[in-house]
C-alpha cells in the first residue's frame, strides 16, 4: 500500500511541478548529516561556503553522502566520502552531464572538508529541539520557524568553556567528553553542549546520557533531613560506619569527628550523608528527588546517598533550579514559539510551568546556606565568582568514572559533567577540578551582563545577603534579557509570591 501511495504522489508531483522544482524541494529538505538539513546548511557546514559556490569535487561529495549521512560525512569519514564521490563523478562522466576537463580536475583534486574555529555544538540544541518538536506541534507538512530560549552569546561561551578546558586538561585527567546545560532559574535553557565536538560525535550527553551523579545527589538527602527538622548547625559524627558488608568511606579516607551538617555537605563527607540517609529513609530521599524533577529510575537503598542511581545532566540541573527560584519545581524548556513561514502561529508557550512549591522558605534558606558553604570553605572554593553569591555541589563517582559540578546564582543554573563514553576511569577527575573549572569559566563570562543578587532564602542566609535580594516578575516564558535582569530578579513574584 505504501508503494501505491508513493506512485500516486509521484504522478501528482510530476503534474504540478517541474523536475528542477522537485529536485529543489528535495535538496532543501534532505538530511546531509552533522545536523545539516538542506544543501545550503550542509555546504556551509562542510565547506564554509554557499551551495552556489561549491566546486564539482565538493558537489560530488554532497551528492553522494545523502545515501548514508552518518557514514559518509566528509568531516568524519573523508576516505569513505571520497570513495563515494568517485562513483558520482564516474556517473557524470558516463552520462556526459559534466565536461570531461572538470571531471578530470575534480578527480585529481578531491574535496576536503574545512574545520572552522567553531565546532558547531549548537547543533546539540537543534537536535534536542527536533527530538521534542512533535510533542508540541504534531506532524507538520509545511516549513516552519521554531523560536527557542537558546542565548547565542551564552551558547558560544559554553562551547568555548567545554572545548578549551578539555583541550587543555582532558588528556591529563584522561577525560574524553564533557557536557554542559545552563538555564534560568525558571527553566529556560540558555545553552546546551552535548559533547566536546559535534562533528566527531552527535551523541547528546547533556540530555540523553544517564550517569551516576555521585555527591552531586547529596542535596536531596540533606533537603529530606531539613524537611524533617534538621538544621545546618546540627552536629553529626564523621566516623567509620558499616551497613552489612558495605563500609562507605570518605573521599579523603580521613574522618573529622563531630561536624555540623553545613560542613559535612561542604566537605562532601560520605559517612555523614549515608548516616543521614539511614535516618530519613532512602524512600523519602527518592520522593524528594522526584519532587524536584528527577525522573530517571532511582534505587531506594542507602547507596543512593552517594549518587549511585544514574541521571542526565539536564534533569539534575533542572532539579537544582528549585534552589535558585524560591523553591518551585519547574520543567526545563527550550521551545517558546512555532509559526509558519507566513507568520501563522502554531504554538506559543504561555507562562512558566511549575509543579508548585516543593521547598518551604525555611528549608530553602537552610539548603542555600549549606550549598553556598561549598564555595566558601568546601570542595568548590576554587570556583568562586567575584561579586556573586553562588551555591552548588561537586560530585565524583567510584573509580573516578564521572565528575560533576552543578551550581547556581540568582541568574543562571548550570550543570557540568565530564567522563568517558565507555565508562572507563578517568585519572582522578573530580567535581572539584575539571568540571568546576569549566563551570567557573563559563559562569564568570556569562554573568558579566547581569547585576549580582543574593540567593533566595530564609534566616539561614546571612543578613548581608538578605539585604541584596531583588524582587521582580517574569511575565512570560521568554527568559529575561540582560537589561531586564539588571532591574529585576527571576523568582520573587514568578509564582504568585
Amino acid at each position: 500500500s505504501r508503494k501505491i501511495q508513493e506512485a500516486i504522489l509521484a504522478f501528482w508531483l510530476e503534474r504540478n511541478y517541474s523536475k528542477d522544482e522537485i529536485l529543489g524541494f528535495y535538496l532543501n529538505r534532505v538530511y546531509f548529516g552533522a545536523g545539516a538539513y538542506g544543501i545550503e546548511a550542509a555546504s556551509l557546514r562542510y565547506y564554509n561556503k554557499p551551495a552556489t559556490e561549491l566546486t564539482l569535487a565538493e558537489a560530488a561529495v554532497m551528492a553522494g553522502l545523502v545515501q548514508s549521512p552518518a557514514r559518509l560525512a566528509p568531516n568524519r569519514n573523508p576516505a569513505a566520502a571520497q570513495e563515494r564521490a568517485k562513483r558520482v563523478l564516474a556517473a557524470l562522466r558516463d552520462t556526459g552531464l559534466a565536461p570531461k576537463r572538470m571531471i578530470d580536475e575534480a578527480e585529481k583534486n578531491p574535496a576536503k572538508a574545512v574545520r572552522g574555529n567553531n565546532s558547531a555544538t549548537a547543533n546539540y540544541a537543534a537536535d534536542y529541539v527536533m527530538d521534542i518538536l512533535d510533542d508540541f506541534v504534531g506532524t507538520i507538512d509545511s516549513d516552519i520557524y521554531v523560536f527557542t530560549t537558546i542565548d547565542k552569546r551564552l551558547q558560544s561561551l559554553a562551547e568555548n568553556a567545554v572545548r578549551s578546558k578539555l583541550n587543555e586538561k582532558g588528556a591529563d585527567y584522561r577525560v574524553g567528553q564533557g557536557a554542559l546545560v545552563s538555564m534560568t532559574p525558571v527553566g529556560a535553557i540558555q545553552a546546551i553542549v552535548g559533547g566536546r565536538d559535534y562533528a566527531e560525535s552527535q551523541y547528546n550527553r547533556a540530555v540523553t546520557a544517564r550517569r551516576q551523579p555521585g555527591s552531586a545527589f547529596k542535596p536531596f538527602v540533606y533537603l529530606t533531613a531539613v524537611d524533617m527538622g534538621s538544621t545546618p548547625d546540627d552536629i553529626w559524627e564523621d566516623s567509620p560506619v558499616r551497613y552489612g558488608n558495605w563500609e562507605p568511606k570518605n573521599y579523603s579516607r580521613t574522618y573529622f569527628g563531630d561536624v555540623t551538617l553545613r560542613d559535612a555537605l561542604a566537605l562532601s563527607l560520605n559517612t555523614v550523608a549515608v548516616k543521614l540517609c539511614a535516618q530519613v529513609g532512602p524512600k523519602n530521599v527518592v520522593s524528594t528527588a522526584r519532587r524536584l524533577g528527577i525522573s530517571s529510575p532511582l534505587n531506594a537503598n542507602l547507596s543512593i546517598a552517594l549518587g549511585t542511581s544514574e541521571v542526565t545532566p539536564l534533569e539534575l540541573t533542572g532539579a537544582f533550579s528549585a534552589f535558585a527560584n524560591g523553591g518551585y519545581s519547574i520543567v526545563p524548556y527550550i521551545i517558546t514559539q512555532v509559526s509558519t513561514v507566513d507568520n501563522q502561529l502554531i504554538y506559543k508557550r504561555q507562562g512558566v510551568r511549575s509543579f508548585g512549591q516543593v521547598i518551604s522558605p525555611s528549608s530553602l534558606g537552610m539548603m542555600n546556606d549549606m550549598l553556598n558553604a561549598d564555595f566558601e570553605a568546601g570542595t568548590a572554593r576554587s570556583g568562586k565568582i567575584p561579586g556573586w553569591q553562588a551555591a552548588g555541589k561537586t560530585g565524583t563517582t567510584q573509580d573516578w568514572r564521572d565528575a560533576w559540578f552543578v551550581g547556581f546564582t540568582s541568574a543562571l543554573v548550570t550543570g557540568v559533567w565530564v567522563g568517558n563514553d565507555d565508562n572507563s576511569p578517568t585519572r582522578r577527575a573530580s567535581g572539584g577540578n575539571l568540571p568546576l573549572e569549566i563551570w567557573s569559566k563559563y559562569m564568570t563570562a556569562a554573568l558579566k551582563d547581569y547585576t549580582p543578587a543574593a540567593l533566595p532564602g530564609g534566616p539561614f542566609i546571612r543578613p548581608e545577603a538578605q539585604e541584596q535580594l531583588v524582587r521582580g516578575e517574569v511575565a512570560s516564558a521568554r527568559p529575561a534579557t540582560p537589561a531586564q535582569a539588571k532591574k529585576k530578579g527571576f523568582f520573587a513574584s514568578l509564582f504568585g509570591r
